[in-house]
């Protein structure tokens, strides 16, 4: 029977900034993930497909197929009918790499045999970050197919943008001239195989005019306990609620003998219920098409895992009491069959507003390699690299492995680098200034820079990690200005002033200024002996005390500690600048720490062999950088610019530090490069920045242990910052080397890895939009800072606050504020020429602010 011609969705308006800008030619890598923080994901590939399937609360990635869940596998067929009939998996060509990748396993398949279906033959595809789309097309074939991926992202709106879902839409366009009947369907395997129940366990259930729900037979409080849904919006679908059981090929064999015959067999999931064999359930949806029209069909695949045993470093539970957290998502809904619910009600609306989210923030006036840089990696949000608690607080990985996370605990210094959360979900940021200045500090002011899962205390029998608690005071100042929360500081005031302390005491206990006695870092090491990376964050972090401690009316705190950070910059410039940048001064005597001395005299155990021993009397402690140039060797200077936080530090120092760093450390072909570590991060004629060089000579024989390397959020870091100081060329250079390594081809646009995929510390790209604007904001003054550094005639950039987010346009002398959700007050404006403009204006949608700056005044249209 012709089904009616289905409406079409809400789309970006006419001239606004399209939703697909970036167009991908190499597709082998990449799989862009559709989810919810903290929720998990299931990731679109360059042909249309789904893979990935991190949906447990841990990862699952295709980097090594052997490891990998069998039972995955979501998959679109298109039958054509007529006299000569003709179906096609709704994906494109399989890219040859793909192919090896079934060869590496020796088996030859992986779903059960789905991909080795008839597939159309042309395929092309492009996004842009919530979004990507596969356009495809086969000569045999009368329509073109369009199959979009996203799901929801819409800044400060924690709900919408934690739904555990991915929403792929298909658009059907008859492009013959002749009327095409034809049927669509989806098929997904059952997401919930329980571990103790196996396929035993698994049931399906008929969603009425919906689609399938599907659920386990574990107990409700197990881990391996779940439910899934697949549903399709708009359409009556017909429901095939459960597959053939069998074993070998015999489910997905059956189905394609039902499609291509044109004789789909719904049911409603009873038959053969609790029976082995591999399990799923599909929809169908008949359209009818006449010459030019089409159809839209979007499919939507939910999964529900409320319990986590995932367990770290957490102390302090009751005897038998289990450790066990549930998931933030399972705070909001009930089960899978509710978040479909939530989701069929708000679809239209959910997506109206991730499409306005995107067109603001790829509406700024920035080149588009940078544009892909910051809206790609927003990805990593969606990832598994990030955990969310049903008490709302925010727990990560530093990246994700294959099948597991890689470095726990939400990793201060790692975490340090990634700016995009404190914009784009401020609230949720929150929560690690409170992890680590409530849960995981003691009495000393020890943080443990890996926090406990779930919430509760943390040991500490293990190093403090100084650029992170630095920079944990530095995030503190941050965090306050964005919000403008002053009761919330107060609260944490005390905690901020253990912990500085401790700082102080521990590494600095002379107060000259510098980060002298061994530090751990984030290299995995211990620094000995002053440097210019973590002594400038101290100087930041004793500056944004020192601004804390007056704000609360603590004048002698915050003169004691603008004091100590005034000695901070004297010794950079005295003792570590060398002329071109800042140095290592590698020290191991006149420490209160004798450990090193202790053991090469032969009076401590020493756990290194005698080749080692013999190396460290000769050159000092093991794993320094010395007289390098380091790529994060000013980064407490680029901290304190982004946050706000006025520093005593030599502007001009930390200018030429960075303009060395560019010109020593960027390479425009690593082909000569040695690098006996980890190469794949960039390698042969690739570009990228080294975290080190040695221009004045002096290597070590064993640096710190990750040196030769090119880590992308160190890349973005220095890129920001050299932006920042004025040096924009050099900032953008780094940026497009960076985005030309992550091109689809051997590495995937959306996952810029490092010790795991979708790795924290190129969170970092979001800073590159600030950089760039001159953009800063803050709640506890109500002013605005904006000063674009390219394009100051015409700009416009998007920016997003704690209460609201929008776009600032500069146009011929006039500077607009545009509220797209929320509401924004100002009480003066910061220009980049030094002058500032007093204003009272609240901001709202469709109460847009416009400021002449030529008469200075603010007009409100």
């Amino acid at each position: 029977m012709p089904s009616r011609r289905l409406p079409a969705i809400a789309s970006s308006k006419k001239g606004t900034q399209p939703l697909f800008p970036f167009h991908h030619r190499n597709i082998l890598q990449t799989a862009m993930p559709l989810g919810g923080i903290g929720a998990g994901c299931i990731c679109f590939n360059g042909y249309g497909g789904l893979q990935d399937f991190s949906i447990r609360n841990r990862p699952s990635t295709t980097a090594l197929p052997d490891e990998n869940r069998e039972d995955d596998a979501g998959f679109a067929l298109l039958h054509i009918k007529g006299d000569k009939p003709v179906t096609r998996l709704v994906e494109g060509p399989f890219p040859p790499g793909k192919i090896y990748d079934q060869g590496l396993q020796g088996r030859g398949c992986r779903h059960g045999g789905y991909e080795g279906l008839p597939r159309f033959r042309q395929s092309r595809f492009e996004s842009g970050y919530p979004f990507a789309q596969v356009t495809l097309s086969d000569r045999d074939m009368p329509v073109e197919v369009r199959v979009t991926g996203w799901s929801p992202f819409v800044p400060l709106d924690e709900i919408a943008s934690s739904v555990p879902a991915a929403m792929i839409e298909y658009s059907i366009r008859n492009t013959s001239r002749k009327a095409v009947e034809c049927e669509f369907s989806f098929h997904l395997a059952h997401p919930a195989v329980g571990a103790s129940t196996k396929d035993e366990g698994t049931r399906c259930a008929v969603i009425p005019g919906k689609g399938v729900h599907f659920t386990n037979t574990e107990p409700s409080d197990s881990e391996t306990f779940g439910e899934g849904s697949l549903t399709v919006i708009g359409p009556k679908p017909r429901i095939k609620a459960t597959w053939i059981r069998g074993g070998f090929f015999d489910g997905v064999s059956a189905l394609w003998r039902e499609v291509e015959t044109g004789k789909f067999q719904p049911n409603d999931g009873t038959e053969d219920a609790g029976r082995g064999g591999r399990n799923g359930g599909s929809v169908e949806v008949k359209v009818r098409l006449r010459p030019g029209e089409k159809a839209e069909i979007p499919v939507i695949i939910t999964w529900y895992f409320p319990n986590s045993n995932l367990t770290f470093e957490q102390v302090g539970y009751p005897v038998g009491e289990s450790p066990r957290w549930r998931t933030y998502y399972s705070s909001l809904w009930r089960d899978a069959r509710d978040v479909v619910d939530y989701l069929h009600e708000h679809y239209e609306e959910l997506r109206r507003r991730t499409v306005a989210f995107q067109n603001a923030l790829l509406s700024s006036s920035l080149p588009p390699y940078v544009l892909d840089a910051v809206s790609a990696n927003l990805a990593i949000i969606k990832s598994p690299t990030v955990l969310r608690q049903a008490s709302g607080n925010l727990w990560a990985w530093e990246g994700s492995a294959t099948m597991e996370g890689s470095c726990h605990g939400s990793c201060t210094h790692v975490w340090n680098y990634a700016q995009a959360f404190p914009h784009l979900f401020p609230a949720i940021e929150r929560t690690l200034r409170e992890q680590e200045l409530e849960r995981s500090i003691d009495e000393r002011g020890h943080v443990n820079f890996r926090a406990a899962l779930p919430d509760g205390p943390n040991p500490h029998t293990w190093y403090a990690a100084a650029d992170g608690q630095l920079g944990g005071i530095m995030k503190l100042y941050r965090d306050w200005q964005i919000s403008g929360d002053t009761a919330w500081l107060r609260r944490l005031y005390p905690l901020a002033l253990r912990s500085i302390e401790y700082c102080i005491n521990q590494w600095d206990p002379d107060r000259i200024g510098a980060v002298v006695e061994p530090h751990h870092n984030t290299y995995d090491i211990e620094f000995w002996g002053a440097d210019g990376m973590c002594t400038t964050i101290y100087a930041g972090a004793l500056s944004a005390m020192s601004e804390i401690c007056a704000a609360l009316g603590d004048s002698a705190g915050a003169e004691k500690y603008r004091d100590l950070a005034s000695r901070s910059a004297r010794y950079l410039k005295g003792k570590l600048f060398n002329g071109e940048y800042f140095e290592q001064k590698v020290q191991y005597r006149g420490l209160r720490d004798t450990s090193f001395l202790e053991k090469i005299a032969g009076r401590l155990k020493a756990e290194e062999s005698d080749s080692k021993l013999r190396l460290m009397k000769k050159e000092g402690p093991l794993y320094q950088y010395g007289k390098g140039c380091l790529s994060d060797g000013v980064i407490g200077a680029w901290m304190a610019q982004i946050y706000g936080i006025s520093t005593p530090l030599d502007d001009e120092l930390v200018r030429k530090s960075l303009y060395s760093i560019h010109r020593y450390n960027f390479r425009k072909d690593l082909s000569d490069h040695a690098n006996c570590q980890r190469p794949g991060y960039a390698i042969g004629s690739e570009s990228g920045l080294l975290l080190c060089s040695w221009p004045r000579g002096g290597k070590p024989t064993l640096p710190f242990i990750y040196s030769d390397e090119v880590w992308t959020g160190i890349e973005y870091q220095v890129a920001s910052h050299l932006i920042e100081c004025g040096l924009v060329r050099e900032g953008l250079q780094i940026v497009k080397a960076v985005r030309s390594r992550y091109d689809g081809a051997v590495r995937n646009p959306w996952n810029e890895y490092e010790c795991g995929n979708y790795y924290a510390r190129a969170l970092a790209s979001f800073a590159l939009l600030g950089s760039l604007s001159g953009f800063r904001y803050s709640a506890v003054t109500k002013t605005l800072w904006f000063a674009p550094k390219i394009s100051k005639q015409s700009f416009q950039t998007f920016f997003s606050t704690a209460s609201g987010y929008g776009i600032i346009s500069l146009d011929r002398g006039r500077l607009t504020v545009r509220l797209i959700e929320g509401t924004l007050s100002l009480r003066s404006l910061v220009l980049g020429d030094g002058n500032t403009i007093s204003l009272e204006a609240e901001v709202a949608p469709g109460r847009p602010v416009t400021i002449s700056l030529l008469k200075k005044n603010p007009k409100k249209p």
